[in-house]
């Protein structure tokens, strides 16, 4: 039987591809004229991703339905490709990131996401290229804390692949899986859902140059620390707490994570959230509500520079609803007080530039 391209493109249209319903030729995967030699054929399907759950199948079942239509001595060879080109192996996402810098926390309710959000601010205002990742999947909080919650991110083809475009308010670039789902509706994931998720949101962004990549971590010790340490070479890590000592219980566990031989990511310092109040009518008091000066003891019992000892004031949580945090007016006691830490930021994350090797990425057993 001669062989010509209208065979083998009609034995193609009967194959559907589950990801369109639809046949192959009307999805328009096939990306190019079917090549024939003699009884030798050969196809170049296209399919949307290297990660395609239905790349197998269909390969097969082209193969099986050319041979049916037209003969089964017909030689069938199959390539793919891809519109978009696969995501860059582990260890060499985000090159052109000079620093990631976890700000973490052993319990929930320190301040830690209005930290975090302070100061990937105030590191901006100081000049520097900066990308803050919400990295909350089941309680993000970025979107509202910046007043782009109603944001809806973008694609965009970068050298071949499409990426998310991330969100960029107060000079800082922003992504968080609270641009994705209903504010209303709880996300009920799995940890391999949620940490799949947190990886695109990872290395399927266009984050470009950063001087330094803030990730927003959740509190505690769990299954989205251990996929941020085997995905990214984490620069170093920040520690908030408040004095109390039930937080300070668990700021220890957070350290004792990232110092963990297996881990052995750089403490760069610990922050002192709420560590004292003062009223606005009486700007020259301090009251002690949660224990007085609890990190500095725990930097100085644990040899960690204390970065920072940020005040409980009223306009910091309403600057943070607002979507205005506090750090945007550095003429104010708190907005100062963030851009001091931005500084000491900066000065520590140097000194362990000049002074440590860089991180290297946790392996994965398999």
């Amino acid at each position: 039987m001669t062989l010509y391209p209208k065979m083998i493109m009609d034995a193609l249209a009967t194959v559907t591809y589950a990801g369109t319903k639809k046949n192959l030729v009307e999805s328009g995967m096939v990306a190019d004229t079917p090549a024939i030699n003699g009884q030798k054929v050969k196809v170049v399907l296209e399919f949307p991703r290297d990660t395609d759950p239905f790349l197998k199948s269909t390969v097969k079942a082209a193969e099986a339905a050319i041979k049916y239509h037209c003969g089964k001595d017909v030689e069938v060879e199959i390539e793919t490709e891809f519109k978009s080109k696969p995501r860059p192996e582990v260890g060499k996402l985000l090159p052109d990131v000079k620093n990631i810098i976890a700000v973490s926390s052993g319990k929930g309710g320190v301040g830690k996401s209005t930290v975090a959000a302070n100061l990937a601010i105030a590191l901006a205002r100081l000049g520097y290229k900066v990308g803050l990742l919400d990295c909350d999947i089941f309680g993000p909080s970025v979107p509202k804390m910046f007043e782009v919650e109603d944001a809806r991110p973008y694609a965009v083809n970068v050298d071949g692949r499409d990426l998310i475009e991330p969100i960029e308010k107060y000079g800082v670039k922003l992504l968080s899986i609270g641009f994705f789902v209903s504010p209303e509706t709880a996300t009920l994931w799995r940890g391999g859902m949620a940490t799949n998720a947190l990886k695109q949101l990872i290395g399927d962004a266009d984050w470009g140059e950063l001087d330094y990549f803030i990730l927003d971590t959740p509190p505690g010790t769990s299954d989205i620390h251990l996929t941020l340490l085997q995905t990214l070479a984490i620069t170093g890590a920040v520690i908030v707490s408040t004095p109390q000592q039930v937080a300070l219980a668990d700021a220890r566990k957070g350290i004792d994570m990232y110092r963990n031989e297996k881990v052995n990511v750089p403490i760069l310092g610990l922050i002192e959230n709420m560590a004292w109040f003062t009223p606005a009518e009486l700007p020259g008091n301090k009251y002690y509500i949660f224990g007085k000066e609890g990190c500095k003891q725990l930097a100085e019992e644990m040899n960690i520079p204390l970065l920072a000892q940020i005040p409980l004031v009223q306009g910091i949580c309403e600057s943070g609803d607002k979507g205005q945090p506090a750090a945007l007016n550095s003429e104010t006691m708190t907005g100062l007080a963030f851009i001091n830490l931005a500084q000491s930021v900066v000065t520590v994350t140097n000194r362990r530039n000049r002074e440590l090797a860089a991180t290297k990425i946790v392996g994965i057993k398999k």
